[in-house]
């Protein structure tokens, strides 16, 4: 061990263990040395962390290449993540822990993403807030943001909020790793980006747009409500003109800060009075997998009558993601399984996406789960060679005997002439 080692740096040996009890819940693929959890583990994790922290703490680690793994996205085009090895990971989780705990008080109090005591959820629900008090929203998209961070604007940034030099000198060791390609090359840094998947990453994305737009829009804007997370972000704003004028300084604001906008995906919606909506051609934004639009809400005054809301719902995208994996994460096509393997292969992610996804109104969540019958439907006509009805009367009886083998049974999402119609 390096025992001799003089360590100048205010790091633990307490933090780093702290940090692997974190990083070790997450992901499992390996970087590049191909190092898994289990073969750190055998090597002694208290030998492990003990080189770790010495390094760390004497200003000596450095770390290794991400591995480059491209995922596809819903566009066809396909997103760069870059994975650090276990022993970056937990070097990471020291210093984002030391930070986070300085500057995080710092943040806008409408930045949301990947911060403590914040959610999705919480940005959903400021979302519906705000459309109810705005007319109009500017639905920002900002392109390959991850890629196109500059390092330089970055390390002056986490100069603004940190006194600590050991700091900087650790984020800019991270921000110049190279890059393992798919292909076996390794690709030196261009003064640009930081990699999805690392550990630090998100705290330093909203460190960068913190400087970047958050201050700028207070300062500047303070008319202006806004929602980010990470960088996703809507703007809601009073008038048309003053969503215009917000939008062109934006882009000069971006252009500043070496950003740009994706001017594809980037939009001005109009979200308030329904019977102007023809004027203006685009009447709903997506957030956070929701779908914000005007929508019929039954009364909660008068039985039986309902008024349009600009409200959300779960996406049209995330709908046929969630039909895509019904139908592919179990074995519809065996029929000697019994239904209890299917309630086994799909509580857990029922759980999750209702939970997610029923925050708002849950119509089109529930046409989604009722999938799910339409699927136990068909395969019960495959196993008793059964027609449609009969096939239906016995998910029925199954139903009633046991109402709690699937999720979305046991709060209500399933109606069996959906399943009709389903089919």
């Amino acid at each position: 061990m390096d025992v001799h080692v003089r360590r100048v740096i205010p790091i633990t040996y307490e933090m780093v263990a702290k940090a692997y009890q974190k990083v070790r819940k997450g992901g499992k693929t390996p970087g590049v040395d191909d190092e898994s959890w289990a073969e750190f583990e055998s090597k002694g994790v208290e030998r492990e962390l003990y080189v770790i922290w010495n390094r760390m703490a004497s200003g000596s680690y450095f770390p290794r290449e991400v591995k480059r793994i491209e995922i596809p996205k819903k566009d066809g085009s396909k997103r760069k993540l870059g994975i650090p090895t276990m022993r970056d990971r937990i070097a990471q989780e020291v210093v984002k822990d030391y930070m986070e705990k300085r500057i995080d008080v710092k943040f806008h109090e409408n930045s949301y993403g990947y911060r403590p005591m914040k959610s999705s959820r919480d940005a959903l629900m400021e979302v519906r807030k705000n459309v109810r008090e705005k007319d109009w929203v500017v639905d920002i998209d900002i392109s390959k943001f991850f890629d196109e961070i500059d390092h330089g604007l970055m390390l002056k940034a986490v100069e603004a909020m940190m006194e600590e030099k050991w700091v900087s000198l650790y984020v800019k060791r991270w921000l110049e790793m190279k890059v393992q390609l798919p292909t076996g090359e390794i690709e030196e840094s261009n003064g640009k980006g930081t990699p999805q998947g690392g550990v630090i990453s998100p705290l330093l994305a909203n460190l960068y747009l913190h400087f970047a737009l958050d201050q700028w829009l207070k300062t500047h804007y303070p008319s202006v409500t806004f929602v980010r997370y990470a960088d996703d972000m809507i703007l809601h704003c009073g008038s048309e003109q003053e969503a215009q004028h917000i939008l062109a300084t934006l882009k000069t604001r971006l252009t500043e800060v070496k950003l740009r906008l994706n001017e594809q995906k980037t939009k001005i919606v109009y979200c308030k009075d329904y019977r102007r909506k023809a004027l203006h051609d685009k009447s709903q934004f997506g957030f956070l997998g929701f779908s914000f639009q005007p929508r019929k809400v039954p009364s909660t005054h008068q039985q039986g009558r309902s008024y349009t809301l600009f409200t959300g719902e779960i996406s049209r995208e995330n709908q046929t993601r969630i039909r895509d994996e019904i139908r592919t994460c179990a074995d519809w096509h065996n029929t000697t399984l019994d239904p209890e393997y299917f309630a086994h292969k799909l509580n857990s992610k029922l759980r999750g996406w209702i939970n997610y996804f029923g925050l708002f109104g849950k119509r089109q969540l529930r046409n989604t789960m009722v999938y799910v019958d339409s699927r136990l439907v068909k395969w019960l006509m495959r196993k008793h060679k059964t027609g449609f009805r009969a096939s239906q009367r016995l998910l029925v009886a199954l139903h009633t005997r046991r109402p709690d083998l699937f999720y979305h049974w046991t709060v209500g999402m399933t109606t069996y002439k959906r399943i009709t119609r389903a089919v």
